[in-house]
């Protein structure tokens, strides 16, 4: 953790310094508030955790100071300290966002109390907040399919090593979720997860983006920036769609993977970076270094254990159990009434092949929710879902049978498949639905020629 004490007095800066030193904490220091705002602006400044600032000081006061601070890093928590305190000064310096005051002399017992407690409510706050994005962003998914169970053993594996993974799948499939697991299962846990989704940012920005800038590298450029790389130092950095990058950009992240250093757009010199790459695209880029898009040598670098990500449709057994997930949530979230998915929602849901994965289930129960009038999600509340499958063959239209006996084995057995599809093949569920013993069913099955298979 480190401290700026900002104090145009030399004896308090090295008085209040060496305290905190001893506590363990990284100090830095400045006379003027000019000074402390130009280290605040520096790239670097997040690794700022609190200021003790000074009212009174040469040029802009402390009060001035506080205020430009707190425009530069709302989060970042500041306590104000004075030898000439009044209670309009507090009042003062509360308002402007302060997080304590301490009177001179500073009583050390008070300053370590004070510190520790401002400290852990700001890392309460990033915690808070990065919780409230990933519930915001629905961030969760289901393994009751073979497919997904491979994919997390493979995980398990992967996740607390360093080694570089590529994901594969397309989009919507849940590659930032692996990610963020690859992630929470790892060393790196305690540092941050940046995200850069490389085919959102413009090709002329893609590099400042990452690598970041110096002041006036180019127009707009009104200060310096880090750059995603030195966001995550310490942590991983996701590289999503991947394959969207330009080759001049490929190969700057190669050199950055192979020398562990970047190096600002406009100069200021290269600096040591320690982030663990994972990356992410929906491209076959095999094809891609085939056509001469991709490096063959990054897709080496970053692939050194490729993982892929399976599709809705190859995951059968999750997707009720998702949708009605995603119903549920909604719901707390929006402060509706739960909803049932009826058996005709069910088998539209599974009619249909999700070329949009996961977002597009997520993003079609959300409207379900929000339009639907009855207490059950219907099929006439999935809109343009069952829009399409109107005009899809009727998957029970009669072909011909010579015998009114094959007919209705055909349908019995074709309703029997359909319910076991519905209930995920839980056979108990598949009895009660239709009304039958276990092993009523069972024998029926077997006349039918219809293969058994448990959930």
């Amino acid at each position: 953790m480190t401290i700026l004490i900002v104090d145009d007095e030399p004896g308090i800066r090295r008085s209040l310094g060496e305290s905190l030193t001893e506590e363990g904490y990284a100090v830095l220091k400045a006379e003027r508030g000019e000074q402390a705002l130009e280290l605040l602006e520096n790239p670097d400044s997040d690794g700022i955790d609190l200021v003790l600032l000074d009212v009174w000081l040469p040029g802009i006061d402390g009060l001035e100071t506080l205020q430009r601070a707190k425009l530069l890093r709302p989060e970042l928590p500041v306590v104000m300290i004075s030898g000439h305190a009044n209670i309009d000064t507090a009042l003062n310096a509360t308002k402007l966002g302060a997080f304590d005051f301490l009177e001179k002399p500073v009583d050390l017992d008070r300053l370590l109390l004070v510190v520790a407690n401002a400290i852990k409510q700001r890392q309460l706050l990033q915690d808070n907040q990065r919780l409230l994005q990933e519930v915001a962003h629905g961030r969760f998914f289901m393994a009751e399919s073979p497919a997904m169970k491979r994919l997390l053993s493979d995980v398990k594996l992967v996740a607390p090593t360093e080694g570089r993974v590529l994901l594969m799948g397309e989009n919507g499939s849940g590659k930032e979720e692996i990610a963020r697991l690859l992630h929470a299962q790892s060393s790196r846990k305690p540092g941050p997860f940046v995200e850069v989704n490389c085919a959102a940012i413009p090709e002329e920005l893609i590099e400042s983006e990452l690598f970041g800038h110096v002041k006036g590298a180019f127009t707009g450029a009104i200060r310096d920036q880090k750059g995603k790389f030195r966001e995550a130092h310490g942590g991983t950095l996701f590289l999503d769609e991947v394959g969207d990058m330009s080759l001049k950009t490929q190969a700057k992240v190669l050199r950055a993977l192979q020398e562990g250093r970047i190096e600002p757009v406009g100069g200021g010199g290269a600096v040591s970076v320690d982030v663990r790459v994972i990356a992410a695209t929906n491209k076959d880029l095999i094809e891609e270094i085939k056509a001469g898009r991709f490096r063959e040598d990054l897709y080496f670098r970053l692939a050194v254990v490729p993982l892929r990500v399976p599709p809705l449709r190859e995951r059968p057994e999750e997707l009720i159990q998702l949708a009605e997930a995603f119903v549920q949530r909604l719901a707390r979230s929006y402060g509706r009434a739960p909803k049932r998915l009826s058996p005709d929602a069910r088998e539209t849901l599974l009619r249909h092949d999700w070329p949009g994965n996961v977002r597009e289930l997520k993003n079609l129960m959300e409207r379900a929710l929000i339009l639907g009038r009855g207490a059950d999600i219907t099929t006439r509340d999935l809109g343009p879902l069952a829009a399409r499958l109107i005009n899809e063959p009727d998957p029970f239209s009669f072909p011909e049978f010579p015998s009114l006996r094959e007919g209705r084995d055909w349908f019995e057995g074709e309703y029997i498949k359909r319910e076991m599809k519905l209930q995920s093949g839980n056979m108990t569920r598949v009895a009660e639905r239709l009304g039958l013993d276990r092993s009523n069913l069972y024998k029926r099955l077997k006349a039918l020629g219809i293969e058994a298979r448990e959930s």
